[in-house]
């Protein structure tokens, strides 16, 4: 119900409406026009504060996490290989083996994921600011007097915070060091369960992607990675019910699209490839798949496995490259190393023993596993052992050159400090020796003078009967009137 004293009210506030919505399109509709004539400058500007958003939001990503810009690695597309050469470090805390002399299609050292450093830096500064909190909860009680009991409570939380904060500096995430000579096609990476090696994959891809988008990378100097084309990855599990499709096709589906797609100049990563179907079979289908990207000259494909027949591959095939995710046999976990050149080896039964499995059961499994493959495994254990002792006399060697070097350094600076003063100090004597012969001459001038003066007034008697000491008399007069500029030229100047 309207009163009829509000119609005319109510319609009049309508009209007000409306007039305020056509007032509103005009003013809209009137800038539009204006806008209309400029339209593409704002397009252009639109453009660049873009462009500038993006550059600014490189530049803070690489200054919050750190990492530096590698060399970007040009392609000779002629030969389709890498025409860079090799290069020096001065990283000695590095233990990757390393020939300045090798060509490297790729080099990565102390390389980090960056999700996983980006967490564990997110994972630190909660942990400290939850110390923060608790201080300032002291600083607040003990301002409005609260009791002892209360204050000795936090205090015990801001220790156990405090052990937190510890705890989470002391296991950052462990850097990989990914050394690949320019020869190599295929990385074949194997190992345990949890060991790293899909961590791997992705920091590799992220690193080629990241670069080639102008940021930071997550490693250490000096870092070369080649300019790929596209980074094409078969990661994770693919199944699809929707689709009818297992483990095993989901990825057989993503290989054949990453061949029908990739060039000579693409990176290729592959995870667990052989695996979701019968061992013996997948393990066939994967080393014909690696050789086929071999073959095709793909420039780089990595590739994780658990089957240990895709191992033989480098010993028959120069462009393939073993390399194993270290495992701690004593404690029992992976480390999160990469070991180059050896190739991975089964800790199932090693494992079983250590965590107490019955012997029968162990001796068990070894008699099925064969005596040859336990042989190849202590075999490949030695291999990983002597590498591990060369890598560390290596750090050792490159420790002690570096103390030579900085040694050499003290040594030519404490030199040329020496010849500095020496030089400085022959200075200042030659200095004080001329001045010396200048005050010598000086003295010597006046005292001639001296003498010529008192000469003059006080005239020796002459000898006039004998010419002998005239003579004599007239040479050392003539001998005495030497003035100074004969004197000088006697001296030598």
């Amino acid at each position: 119900m309207e009163p009829v004293s509000a119609v005319q009210l109510n319609d009049d506030l309508l009209e007000a409406k409306a007039s305020v919505a056509d007032a509103e399109a005009e003013v809209l509709l009137d800038i539009t026009e204006k806008i209309k004539l400029d339209l593409e400058d704002i397009e252009n500007i639109l453009k660049n504060i873009v462009e500038l958003d993006v550059i600014n939001a490189r530049a803070v990503y690489g200054l919050s996490l750190g990492g530096m810009f590698p060399n970007l690695l040009k392609l000779d597309y002629k030969n389709a290989v890498l025409s860079s050469e090799g290069f020096t470090t001065k990283d000695s805390s590095s233990k990757i083996l390393y020939s300045p002399k090798k060509r490297w299609k790729l080099y990565l050292p102390k390389a980090y994921h960056p999700l996983l450093l980006q967490r564990h830096r997110h994972t630190l500064r909660d942990a400290k600011k939850e110390v923060a909190n608790a201080k300032a909860e002291i600083r607040r009680r003990r301002l409005y007097g609260d009791n002892f009991s209360q204050q000795e409570t936090t205090q015990i939380d801001i220790k156990k915070l405090q052990e937190k904060v510890t705890q989470v500096e002391n296991s950052p995430p462990i850097p990989s060091d990914f050394q690949i000579a320019d020869n190599t096609r295929v990385l074949l990476i194997t190992g345990p369960n949890t060991g790293g090696k899909t961590i791997c994959l992705k920091a590799v891809g992220l690193a080629a992607m990241m670069a080639k988008a102008g940021l930071y990378v997550l490693c250490s100097e000096p870092a070369h990675i080649p300019w790929f084309d596209s980074v094409f990855a078969d990661i994770g599990d693919e199944q699809s019910l929707s689709q009818s499709l297992s483990t095993f096709s989901g990825h057989l589906r993503q290989i054949s699209d990453i061949q029908a797609k990739s060039t000579s100049r693409s990176l290729v990563l592959l995870d667990e490839i052989g695996a979701g179907t019968n061992p013996l079979e997948g393990a066939a289908l994967g080393m014909s798949i690696l050789e086929s990207f071999a073959e095709a000259q793909i420039l780089l494909t990595l590739a994780t496995t658990h089957h240990g027949e895709l191992k033989t591959l480098k010993y028959s095939n120069d462009a393939f490259e073993n390399a194993c995710m270290e495992f701690d046999d004593v404690n029992l976990k992976p480390t999160y190393k990469i070991l180059w050149g050896v190739p991975g080896r089964s800790n199932a039964i090693n494992i079983a023993k250590r965590l107490g499995l019955p012997k029968s059961i162990v001796s068990d499994a070894r008699e099925r596993y064969g005596t040859a493959s336990a042989e190849i495994d202590e075999v490949i254990f030695g291999l990983e052992k002597f590498k591990h002792d060369v890598e560390e006399y290596v750090h050792e060697a490159q420790h002690y050159i570096k103390l030579s070097r900085e040694l050499h350094a003290k040594i030519l600076h404490t030199q040329r400090i020496i010849n500095d003063q020496s030089s400085d100090l022959r200075y200042r004597k030659m200095q004080e020796i001329s001045e010396l012969a200048s005050a010598a001459r000086s003295t010597l001038h006046m005292k001639m003078r001296q003498y010529r003066t008192s000469s003059r007034v006080n005239p020796q008697p002459v000898i006039s009967d004998t010419t002998t000491p005239r003579a004599l008399d007239n040479s050392q007069h003539s001998a005495l009137n030497v003035t100074d500029s004969e004197y000088s030229f006697r001296k030598g100047g």
